[in-house]
Protein backbone atom coordinates (compact mmCIF):
# COMPACT_ATOMS: atom_id res chain seq x y z
CA UNK A 1 0.00 0.00 0.00
CA UNK A 2 2.77 2.52 0.78
CA UNK A 3 4.90 1.76 -1.95
CA UNK A 4 1.81 1.93 -4.23
CA UNK A 5 1.11 5.51 -2.69
CA UNK A 6 4.37 6.52 -3.64
CA UNK A 7 4.82 5.13 -6.88
CA UNK A 8 1.96 6.87 -7.36
CA UNK A 9 3.26 10.25 -6.00
CA UNK A 10 6.45 9.92 -8.22
CA UNK A 11 4.45 8.86 -11.01
CA UNK A 12 2.23 12.25 -10.85
CA UNK A 13 5.02 14.49 -10.43
CA UNK A 14 7.27 13.54 -13.15
CA UNK A 15 3.88 12.92 -15.89
CA UNK A 16 2.85 16.80 -14.78
CA UNK A 17 5.58 18.68 -17.40
CA UNK A 18 5.97 22.38 -16.15
CA UNK A 19 4.71 24.34 -18.85
CA UNK A 20 4.06 28.00 -20.35
CA UNK A 21 1.75 30.39 -21.98
CA UNK A 22 2.33 32.79 -24.38
CA UNK A 23 2.77 36.64 -23.20
CA UNK A 24 0.22 36.05 -20.50
CA UNK A 25 0.98 37.23 -16.65
CA UNK A 26 0.53 35.01 -13.34
CA UNK A 27 1.47 34.24 -9.97
CA UNK A 28 2.54 30.87 -9.51
CA UNK A 29 2.25 30.62 -5.23
CA UNK A 30 2.37 34.24 -5.21
CA UNK A 31 5.41 33.97 -7.11
CA UNK A 32 5.77 36.45 -9.99
CA UNK A 33 5.71 34.18 -13.14
CA UNK A 34 5.71 35.89 -16.45
CA UNK A 35 4.62 32.38 -18.90
CA UNK A 36 6.78 33.15 -22.11
CA UNK A 37 9.60 30.77 -23.93
CA UNK A 38 12.04 31.89 -21.46
CA UNK A 39 10.59 30.33 -18.54
CA UNK A 40 10.49 31.65 -15.60
CA UNK A 41 12.42 33.01 -12.59
CA UNK A 42 12.21 32.06 -8.60
CA UNK A 43 14.12 34.21 -6.38
CA UNK A 44 15.75 32.45 -3.28
CA UNK A 45 18.52 34.24 -2.81
CA UNK A 46 19.33 34.83 0.81
CA UNK A 47 20.06 38.21 2.71
CA UNK A 48 22.92 37.88 4.61
CA UNK A 49 22.53 41.91 6.22
CA UNK A 50 20.51 39.83 9.21
CA UNK A 51 21.65 39.03 12.54
CA UNK A 52 19.75 36.75 15.38
CA UNK A 53 18.94 37.91 18.52
CA UNK A 54 16.96 35.68 21.15
CA UNK A 55 14.48 37.49 23.51
CA UNK A 56 13.75 36.41 26.96
CA UNK A 57 10.35 34.04 28.29
CA UNK A 58 8.85 31.81 30.36
CA UNK A 59 9.26 28.57 28.52
CA UNK A 60 5.94 26.70 27.18
CA UNK A 61 6.70 23.34 25.67
CA UNK A 62 4.85 23.00 22.54
CA UNK A 63 1.96 20.50 22.55
CA UNK A 64 -1.27 19.61 20.75
CA UNK A 65 -4.27 21.66 22.19
CA UNK A 66 -7.46 19.37 22.68
CA UNK A 67 -9.49 22.88 23.03
CA UNK A 68 -8.14 25.48 20.30
CA UNK A 69 -8.97 28.71 20.59
CA UNK A 70 -11.05 30.90 17.95
CA UNK A 71 -9.35 33.80 16.51
CA UNK A 72 -11.54 35.85 14.65
CA UNK A 73 -11.47 36.12 10.87
CA UNK A 74 -14.45 36.47 8.13
CA UNK A 75 -12.58 35.85 4.75
CA UNK A 76 -12.53 32.26 3.37
CA UNK A 77 -9.89 31.54 0.92
CA UNK A 78 -10.18 31.11 -2.83
CA UNK A 79 -8.85 28.77 -5.19
CA UNK A 80 -9.82 30.17 -8.11
CA UNK A 81 -8.80 33.88 -7.36
CA UNK A 82 -6.45 35.55 -9.54
CA UNK A 83 -3.42 37.03 -8.55
CA UNK A 84 -5.37 40.85 -10.02
CA UNK A 85 -8.23 40.17 -7.93
CA UNK A 86 -6.92 38.44 -4.79
CA UNK A 87 -7.64 40.37 -1.88
CA UNK A 88 -4.42 40.06 0.67
CA UNK A 89 -5.61 37.69 3.61
CA UNK A 90 -5.45 39.38 7.32
CA UNK A 91 -4.71 35.74 8.08
CA UNK A 92 -2.58 33.11 6.88
CA UNK A 93 -1.57 29.36 7.95
CA UNK A 94 1.75 28.41 8.10
CA UNK A 95 2.52 24.66 8.78
CA UNK A 96 6.15 23.08 9.78
CA UNK A 97 6.80 19.25 9.66
CA UNK A 98 9.79 17.75 10.30
CA UNK A 99 10.32 14.81 8.02
CA UNK A 100 9.45 11.02 8.19
CA UNK A 101 12.05 8.86 9.74
CA UNK A 102 15.09 8.35 7.34
CA UNK A 103 17.32 5.39 7.07
CA UNK A 104 20.34 6.65 8.78
CA UNK A 105 17.23 7.36 11.96
CA UNK A 106 16.63 3.80 11.57
CA UNK A 107 20.69 2.54 12.12
CA UNK A 108 21.22 5.53 14.66
CA UNK A 109 23.86 7.60 12.54
CA UNK A 110 24.32 11.22 12.88
CA UNK A 111 23.30 12.13 9.63
CA UNK A 112 22.95 16.26 9.21
CA UNK A 113 23.48 16.86 5.60
CA UNK A 114 24.11 13.74 3.95
CA UNK A 115 21.26 12.96 1.43
CA UNK A 116 19.52 9.72 2.50
CA UNK A 117 16.17 9.04 2.11
CA UNK A 118 12.86 7.41 4.18
CA UNK A 119 12.38 4.47 5.53
CA UNK A 120 8.89 2.51 5.16
CA UNK A 121 8.06 3.88 8.67
CA UNK A 122 9.38 7.52 7.65
CA UNK A 123 7.24 7.01 4.53
CA UNK A 124 4.44 6.06 6.32
CA UNK A 125 4.90 8.97 8.93
CA UNK A 126 4.85 11.32 5.97
CA UNK A 127 1.54 10.26 4.49
CA UNK A 128 0.45 10.71 8.00
CA UNK A 129 1.00 14.13 8.44
CA UNK A 130 -0.61 14.67 5.12
CA UNK A 131 -3.96 13.44 6.73
CA UNK A 132 -3.85 15.61 9.58
CA UNK A 133 -3.26 18.50 7.35
CA UNK A 134 -5.40 17.57 4.56
CA UNK A 135 -8.15 20.02 5.35
CA UNK A 136 -5.50 23.28 6.39
CA UNK A 137 -5.06 25.05 2.95
CA UNK A 138 -1.73 25.23 1.01
CA UNK A 139 -0.30 27.82 -1.34
CA UNK A 140 2.94 27.35 -0.93
CA UNK A 141 5.60 24.42 0.07
CA UNK A 142 9.19 24.91 1.01
CA UNK A 143 11.62 22.08 1.55
CA UNK A 144 15.30 21.87 2.31
CA UNK A 145 17.59 20.70 -0.73
CA UNK A 146 17.38 17.42 0.60
CA UNK A 147 15.42 14.28 -0.30
CA UNK A 148 13.47 13.29 3.14
CA UNK A 149 12.30 16.42 3.55
CA UNK A 150 11.20 16.39 -0.02
CA UNK A 151 9.92 12.61 0.25
CA UNK A 152 8.10 14.06 3.50
CA UNK A 153 6.24 17.29 1.75
CA UNK A 154 5.46 15.21 -1.68
CA UNK A 155 3.72 12.23 0.46
CA UNK A 156 2.17 14.82 2.75
CA UNK A 157 0.34 16.39 -0.14
CA UNK A 158 -1.28 13.01 -1.69
CA UNK A 159 -3.15 13.12 1.05
CA UNK A 160 -4.77 16.67 0.61
CA UNK A 161 -8.20 17.05 -0.60
CA UNK A 162 -7.87 19.62 -2.51
CA UNK A 163 -5.66 17.33 -4.86
CA UNK A 164 -3.67 20.00 -5.69
CA UNK A 165 -0.08 18.71 -7.68
CA UNK A 166 3.15 20.05 -5.86
CA UNK A 167 5.94 21.13 -8.56
CA UNK A 168 9.16 21.87 -7.87
CA UNK A 169 10.43 24.62 -9.37
CA UNK A 170 14.35 24.11 -10.64
CA UNK A 171 15.76 27.49 -10.88
CA UNK A 172 19.48 26.77 -11.10
CA UNK A 173 20.27 27.61 -14.67
CA UNK A 174 18.83 29.20 -17.77
CA UNK A 175 18.15 25.65 -19.05
CA UNK A 176 16.35 24.02 -15.73
CA UNK A 177 14.12 27.15 -16.44
CA UNK A 178 13.29 26.70 -19.78
CA UNK A 179 12.65 22.96 -20.06
CA UNK A 180 10.65 23.13 -16.52
CA UNK A 181 7.77 25.61 -18.72
CA UNK A 182 4.13 25.60 -18.15
CA UNK A 183 1.38 25.47 -21.16
CA UNK A 184 -1.70 25.44 -19.53
CA UNK A 185 -3.05 27.96 -17.22
CA UNK A 186 -5.79 25.43 -15.89
CA UNK A 187 -2.64 23.22 -14.89
CA UNK A 188 -1.40 26.34 -12.94
CA UNK A 189 -4.65 26.85 -11.02
CA UNK A 190 -4.79 22.64 -9.54
CA UNK A 191 -1.00 23.10 -8.97
CA UNK A 192 1.72 24.35 -5.72
CA UNK A 193 5.00 25.49 -5.85
CA UNK A 194 7.30 23.56 -3.94
CA UNK A 195 11.01 26.05 -2.92
CA UNK A 196 13.78 24.06 -2.33
CA UNK A 197 16.42 25.43 -0.45
CA UNK A 198 19.73 24.74 1.31
CA UNK A 199 19.25 27.35 3.87
CA UNK A 200 16.31 25.11 5.71
CA UNK A 201 19.08 21.87 5.59
CA UNK A 202 19.49 19.86 8.64
CA UNK A 203 22.72 21.61 10.51
CA UNK A 204 25.86 19.84 9.50
CA UNK A 205 27.59 17.82 12.17
CA UNK A 206 31.01 17.96 10.66
CA UNK A 207 32.95 14.90 11.32
CA UNK A 208 30.32 13.35 12.97
CA UNK A 209 28.35 12.65 10.21
CA UNK A 210 27.76 9.13 9.70
CA UNK A 211 28.93 7.75 12.70
CA UNK A 212 27.05 5.71 15.24
CA UNK A 213 25.61 7.93 17.99
CA UNK A 214 26.48 5.07 20.58
CA UNK A 215 29.64 3.98 19.13
CA UNK A 216 30.51 8.04 19.26
CA UNK A 217 29.25 8.55 22.87
CA UNK A 218 32.03 5.88 23.73
CA UNK A 219 34.68 7.15 21.87
CA UNK A 220 34.16 10.75 22.66
CA UNK A 221 32.82 10.09 26.21
CA UNK A 222 28.88 11.24 26.60
CA UNK A 223 29.10 14.52 27.83
CA UNK A 224 30.93 15.62 25.17
CA UNK A 225 28.59 14.27 22.13
CA UNK A 226 25.96 16.11 24.52
CA UNK A 227 27.19 19.29 24.12
CA UNK A 228 27.93 18.90 20.46
CA UNK A 229 24.21 17.91 20.09
CA UNK A 230 22.34 19.74 22.31
CA UNK A 231 24.47 22.84 23.20
CA UNK A 232 23.30 26.65 21.09
CA UNK A 233 27.11 27.43 20.24
CA UNK A 234 29.37 24.64 20.47
CA UNK A 235 29.36 22.61 16.62
CA UNK A 236 30.93 19.66 16.47
CA UNK A 237 34.08 19.51 14.46
CA UNK A 238 33.90 21.20 11.37
CA UNK A 239 30.60 21.54 11.61
CA UNK A 240 27.81 23.85 12.94
CA UNK A 241 26.63 24.58 15.80
CA UNK A 242 22.40 25.39 16.37
CA UNK A 243 23.65 29.06 16.26
CA UNK A 244 25.14 28.64 13.28
CA UNK A 245 22.13 26.72 11.13
CA UNK A 246 19.78 29.41 13.34
CA UNK A 247 21.39 32.29 11.16
CA UNK A 248 20.66 30.63 7.75
CA UNK A 249 17.80 29.26 8.13
CA UNK A 250 15.66 32.29 10.35
CA UNK A 251 17.54 34.63 7.76
CA UNK A 252 16.05 32.66 4.44
CA UNK A 253 13.06 32.60 7.08
CA UNK A 254 12.10 36.29 7.24
CA UNK A 255 13.88 37.05 3.78
CA UNK A 256 11.44 34.63 1.83
CA UNK A 257 9.00 32.91 3.44
CA UNK A 258 7.40 35.67 5.87
CA UNK A 259 6.81 37.50 3.18
CA UNK A 260 4.34 35.46 1.17
CA UNK A 261 2.85 35.07 4.93
CA UNK A 262 2.06 38.48 4.63
CA UNK A 263 0.63 38.40 1.23
CA UNK A 264 -2.05 36.44 2.65
CA UNK A 265 -0.49 32.69 1.25
CA UNK A 266 -1.24 29.49 3.48
CA UNK A 267 2.62 28.12 3.69
CA UNK A 268 3.68 24.52 4.65
CA UNK A 269 7.65 24.09 5.67
CA UNK A 270 9.18 20.38 5.50
CA UNK A 271 12.51 20.54 7.02
CA UNK A 272 14.57 18.52 9.55
CA UNK A 273 15.00 18.82 13.58
CA UNK A 274 17.33 21.79 14.02
CA UNK A 275 16.80 23.89 11.23
CA UNK A 276 12.75 23.94 12.39
CA UNK A 277 14.25 23.93 15.79
CA UNK A 278 15.70 27.67 14.88
CA UNK A 279 12.43 28.78 13.18
CA UNK A 280 10.23 28.15 16.08
CA UNK A 281 12.81 29.96 18.42
CA UNK A 282 12.17 32.77 16.20
CA UNK A 283 8.50 32.29 15.77
CA UNK A 284 8.17 31.85 20.06
CA UNK A 285 10.86 33.77 20.72
CA UNK A 286 12.65 31.42 22.47
CA UNK A 287 15.93 32.03 24.41
CA UNK A 288 18.99 30.37 23.69
CA UNK A 289 18.64 27.71 26.62
CA UNK A 290 14.86 26.88 25.82
CA UNK A 291 15.67 26.21 22.27
CA UNK A 292 18.24 23.19 23.10
CA UNK A 293 15.35 21.81 25.39
CA UNK A 294 12.87 21.75 22.32
CA UNK A 295 12.24 18.25 20.92
CA UNK A 296 10.11 17.64 17.72
CA UNK A 297 9.27 14.53 16.90
CA UNK A 298 8.93 12.99 12.68
CA UNK A 299 6.58 13.24 10.79
CA UNK A 300 3.98 15.69 13.40
CA UNK A 301 2.67 18.53 11.86
CA UNK A 302 2.57 22.06 13.48
CA UNK A 303 0.41 24.83 12.97
CA UNK A 304 1.27 28.12 13.49
CA UNK A 305 -1.25 31.29 12.19
CA UNK A 306 -0.21 34.75 11.36
CA UNK A 307 -2.43 37.78 11.55
CA UNK A 308 -2.14 41.16 12.32
CA UNK A 309 1.65 40.78 12.28
CA UNK A 310 2.33 38.04 15.06
CA UNK A 311 2.75 34.47 14.71
CA UNK A 312 0.41 32.32 16.70
CA UNK A 313 0.87 28.51 17.89
CA UNK A 314 -2.52 26.17 17.58
CA UNK A 315 -0.41 23.24 18.59
CA UNK A 316 0.06 20.16 16.53
CA UNK A 317 -3.25 18.96 14.16
CA UNK A 318 -3.21 15.37 15.69
CA UNK A 319 -5.91 13.36 17.31
CA UNK A 320 -7.52 10.65 15.79
CA UNK A 321 -10.23 12.67 14.44
CA UNK A 322 -10.19 15.87 12.46
CA UNK A 323 -12.70 17.47 14.70
CA UNK A 324 -10.37 20.35 16.00
CA UNK A 325 -8.35 20.63 13.08
CA UNK A 326 -10.31 22.86 10.76
CA UNK A 327 -11.60 24.81 13.88
CA UNK A 328 -8.78 26.44 14.40
CA UNK A 329 -9.87 29.80 13.13
CA UNK A 330 -13.06 30.66 11.47
CA UNK A 331 -10.76 30.73 8.68
CA UNK A 332 -9.76 27.30 8.45
CA UNK A 333 -13.42 26.46 9.07
CA UNK A 334 -14.74 28.15 6.44
CA UNK A 335 -12.20 26.71 4.17
CA UNK A 336 -13.12 23.00 5.08
CA UNK A 337 -16.88 24.10 4.61
CA UNK A 338 -15.93 25.21 1.05
CA UNK A 339 -14.15 21.28 0.50
CA UNK A 340 -17.14 19.62 1.40
CA UNK A 341 -19.44 21.67 -0.57
CA UNK A 342 -17.28 21.54 -3.63
CA UNK A 343 -16.24 17.15 -3.03
CA UNK A 344 -19.84 16.74 -2.00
Amino acid sequence: MVTAVLNTAIGTLQSNTLFNTFGAHHEFGNVPVRLTPKGFKVNTELSSNWSYASGKRNFAFIQASASPTLVDHVSSPSDNDTSDSKKKSSEAALILVRHGESLWNEKNLFTGCVDVPLTRKGVEEAIEAGKRIRNIPVDMIYTSALIRAQMTAMLAMTQHRRKKVPIIMHNESEQARSWSQIFSEDAMKQSIPVITAWQLNERMYGELQGLNKQETAHRYGKEQVHVWRRSYDIPPPNGESLEMCAERAVAYFRDQIQPQLQDGKHVMIAAHGNSLRSVIMYLDKLTTQEVISLELSTGMPMLYIFKEGKFIRRGSPVGPTEAGVYAYTRTLAQYRQKLDEMLH
